[in-house]
């Protein structure tokens, strides 16, 4: 009796589990354009910080900055982090990933391939991807990204402030190398 009972247990976490992951499954955002400024990223509907794969997809939208204005992309940046801003050694991993790569989170867009020197359709469209682990610990997630130039997805943490119900960037780790584009792969 007790291992059927734990066969049925079992069989229904599994359920309850698969069921979880279908309902956080992809989720979609597009953008018509990019936001130059904190202001104009605080301006956006996903701003609002209540939808964990928001705060994802706005974490990459924040470091289309860094290229062309790094301080303007680590105010975005400090924003989607909420009571913990960047500290020096987040400023320091991220100038190390991005510097003269600005191609990496353009990466993350549909339609941005080594191919077209990851140049993203429009509108700017982003998927942000959960799993059956993704809310694993209450108050976490772990969501993935999918670039056009990386063979598997890669993760960011958010954490969420229970006294507001907003979702904060915890961690980026997707900023790995992935594929050069065509016009810098000295092998194409």
């Amino acid at each position: 009796m007790a291992g059927i009972l734990k066969q049925f247990l079992d069989k229904l976490g599994g359920k309850v589990v698969q069921a979880a992951a279908k309902a956080a499954g992809t989720k979609t955002f597009s953008f018509a354009s990019i936001p130059q400024t904190v202001e104009q990223l605080k301006a956006l509907p996903e701003a609002a910080l209540t939808d964990c794969h928001a705060v994802a997809a706005l974490s990459v939208v924040a470091l289309l900055r860094y290229e062309t204005d790094p301080e303007a992309c680590y105010a975005m940046l400090d924003f989607l982090k909420g009571p913990e801003p960047l500290s020096n050694l987040e400023k320091s991993h991220i100038h190390d990933r991005m510097e003269g790569k600005g191609y990496k989170p353009r990466s993350f867009f549909v339609g941005a391939t080594p191919e077209n020197n990851y140049t993203p359709t429009t509108p700017y469209t982003i998927r942000v991807l959960a799993n059956s682990y993704s809310f694993e610990n209450e108050g976490w997630a772990t969501l993935w990204l999918k670039s056009g130039g990386g063979d598997n997805e890669r993760q960011v943490k958010l954490r969420k402030k229970p006294s507001t119900g907003q979702w904060f960037l915890n961690d980026i780790q997707y900023l790995s190398d992935i594929r050069l584009p065509a016009a810098e792969d000295k092998w194409k």
